[in-house]
C-alpha cells in the first residue's frame, strides 16, 4: 500500500495519508421485448437515493468477467448469459476509518459489460439493494444518477442498435 505525506495546515506538522487500489466490475444487463423494443436494469442501493449499475469488488481469484456476472446476480436477482466489455470508469474518493481518525484516499476502476439477461428474479435481489428496475433506455438515461454511468447506457444502446 502506497502512503503519501501532506503537510497539515496546523503548525506545519506532517500527516500520513493511507491510498489504496480498487477494482470493481459490474454491467448494464438488457433484454429484448416482443415488441423489440431493448429494456435494461438500474438498481437503488440499499439506503441510497441513487440509481446505478450494479457493480461490486473482485474477490480472490476472479476476472472482471467473472465479478461483474456475479455482482449483476446478487444484486439483481438476474442471470445472464453473453457478457462484452462495455467500458471502464475511474475516479478517487476519500473514506475515514471507523475512528474518524485516518485518512484513505482510494483510487477505483470499474469494469462495466453489456450483460444480455438469461433468467432469474428481480426479488431474489441481495440486502445490498432496495429496489431493481427494468427500465427503457431514455428512462435509464434520466433514472442513473451518475454522468459516467449514463455515458455507458448510451453506448450501450448505441452497441444494441436501440
Amino acid at each position: 500500500m502506497a502512503r503519501a505525506r501532506s503537510k497539515s495546515k496546523r503548525g506545519g506538522s506532517e500527516t500520513k495519508i493511507k491510498s489504496r487500489r480498487e477494482v470493481s466490475a459490474g454491467g448494464l444487463i438488457w433484454r429484448r421485448r416482443s415488441d423489440g423494443s431493448i429494456s435494461v436494469v438500474l438498481v437503488r442501493p440499499a439506503g441510497r437515493s441513487t440509481w446505478v449499475l450494479p457493480k461490486g469488488h473482485l474477490e480472490e481469484g476472479e476476472t472482471v468477467a467473472q465479478a461483474a456476472t456475479r455482482e449483476a446476480r446478487e444484486e439483481t436477482g438476474l442471470t445472464v448469459g453473453e457478457i462484452e466489455p462495455l467500458g471502464e470508469i475511474s475516479y478517487v474518493y476519500s473514506s475515514r476509518e471507523r475512528n474518524g481518525a485516518a485518512l484513505t484516499r482510494i483510487f477505483k476502476r470499474v469494469h462495466f459489460f453489456l450483460m444480455e439477461h438469461t433468467g432469474g428474479d428481480t426479488s431474489a435481489h441481495d440486502s445490498e439493494t432496495d429496489e431493481v428496475a427494468w427500465l427503457s433506455f431514455d428512462e435509464a438515461l434520466t433514472r442513473a444518477t451518475h454522468p459516467s454511468e449514463q455515458e455507458l447506457i448510451a453506448k450501450a444502446r448505441a452497441m444494441l442498435g436501440a
